[in-house]
């Protein structure tokens, strides 16, 4: 029998509404190709000739312009269309990865040239990123939010584990430019798909002092929030070490003592399938303090790099990285519901651009020291002193009482008739935590 239009739309849920449908489809399509295109980028370093250092270089380029660029991207998204932001941000990182595809894929790539094609590419993240956790956020009403945000983290987790599986694969297989052109398509679909979103639901911004103005307006709201401060200032530090484990050590160990880029991209893969793990999770879980259980969830983060230090057999490795990604996705639907909860619509986009930017303002350092630092104490020691770092600043924030004691509002992350959840950053690809604090 054919079904009737009524019947069709039933099938989707209230929530679940075009610009929601629209944006989890893009995150979807840069999921696929961004988690493979971080692998790929450091065994095209490698391959060159490259070294940890090199590696290093390579992903502080890409973080760099997101120090530099997110408060004026924040300011900017609170002003202007946020979907004009997105697309114009997608532009530029598929022209990037499409021209680092061609240098890797047709002859002999310089330091330089990755670098600064990767340094585009973060600059149009610095833009993307206040933009799309903006846009999400006011695309969801407050009793619809915690299963939005938990669904659509679901779906953007699911395509990590997917393009971290199959970026690793075709690393082994084809090599890391073809990888690379896979990510260019890929930001070519989601900026498609972003420029149909709709915009009208959002209350054209009244005329202010202009961009000084609204960073000074989006510090004060940041800075007279010690749950929110705290937390991002616990993270500057832990992503930086997770960042530069990640982005330098994992795919060293994973060359010398796990068998290359398969393994890890595998690995990386059981990190997804963690996320989608702990999306499922929230789902049906509601704590009522939601800081206090997204922060307790942080700690299994530094398992990772306690287990590359050993190094741990294969399997090992894969448990701890399914478990912390279980854990961090509490926290990242914890927060993404606290900052929906919290702060206002119209300072959504300063907001999570101070967020971003406390977040990765310590990544670039840590990622071109990462290299001086393993010549100097050694991996192993390095990566004992990354697990250290995140374990020791997940406790201190504990003790701020804000955090402790922040609580979920009635009504909030729950929708009527079903188990709620609560809602993160809305990353263009990675695995990475960055904007999650």
């Amino acid at each position: 029998m054919t079904a009737t239009p009524t019947s069709r739309r039933s099938r989707r849920p209230d929530w679940a509404g075009r610009n929601y449908t629209l944006l989890t489809a893009a995150a979807v399509a840069t999921g696929l190709g961004g988690n493979g295109a971080l692998i790929a980028s450091a065994f095209a370093v490698l391959e060159s000739g490259g070294d940890s250092g090199d590696v290093g270089l390579v992903a502080a380029s890409r973080t760099l312009p997101l120090v530099l660029f997110l408060l004026i991207g924040g300011a900017i998204s609170d002003r202007v269309p946020r979907h004009h932001v997105m697309v114009a941000a997608n532009a530029l990182s598929c022209v990037s990865q499409a021209a680092f595809a061609v240098l890797v894929l047709t002859g002999d790539p310089r330091l330089w040239q990755m670098m600064l094609l990767t340094a585009l590419g973060g600059t149009g993240q610095a833009f993307f990123g206040p933009a799309a956790e903006g846009m999400l956020m006011s695309t969801v009403s407050g009793e619809q939010a915690g299963r939005a945000f938990a669904v659509f983290r679901m779906a953007m987790q699911g395509a990590s584990l997917g393009g971290a599986a199959l970026g690793g694969a075709l690393v082994a297989a084809v090599g890391p430019g073809s990888v690379l052109a896979i990510d260019a398509a890929a930001f070519a679909v989601a900026g498609g798909l972003r420029s149909f979103l709709d915009v009208s639901h959002i209350a054209p911004r009244a005329p202010g002092g202009g961009m000084l103005a609204d960073l000074r307006d989006g510090w004060r709201e940041f800075i007279g929030r010690p749950w929110l401060w705290s937390i991002v200032v616990a993270f500057s530090i832990a992503n930086a070490v997770v960042g530069a484990a990640d982005a330098v050590y994992g795919p060293l160990v994973a060359r010398d003592s796990l068998g290359g880029a398969g393994p890890w991209g595998l690995a990386l893969a059981a990190f997804g399938a963690g996320t989608v793990a702990g999306a499922l999770l929230m789902t049906r879980w509601k704590p009522r303090r939601l800081l206090l259980a997204g922060m307790l969830g942080i700690f299994p983060l530094a398992l990772p790099s306690a287990a590359l230090a050993i190094p741990a057999p294969i399997g090992v490795l894969f448990a701890v990285m399914f478990v912390a990604g279980t854990t961090v996705e509490v926290f990242g639907v914890s927060w993404m519901t606290a900052l929906h909860q919290e702060i206002p619509e119209e300072k959504l986009s300063r907001i999570s651009a101070y967020d971003w930017f406390g977040s990765i303002a310590l990544m670039p350092l840590a990622a071109a020291a990462a290299g001086p630092t393993e010549s100097a104490f050694g991996r192993t020691a390095a990566l004992w002193g990354c697990a250290a770092l995140v374990t020791v600043v997940t406790g201190a924030v504990l003790c701020v009482p804000e955090v402790r004691n922040l609580r979920r509002r009635g009504g909030v992350g729950d929708v009527e008739g079903t188990p709620g959840g609560a809602g993160g950053s809305v990353d263009d690809g990675g695995r990475a935590v960055e904007g999650l604090g």
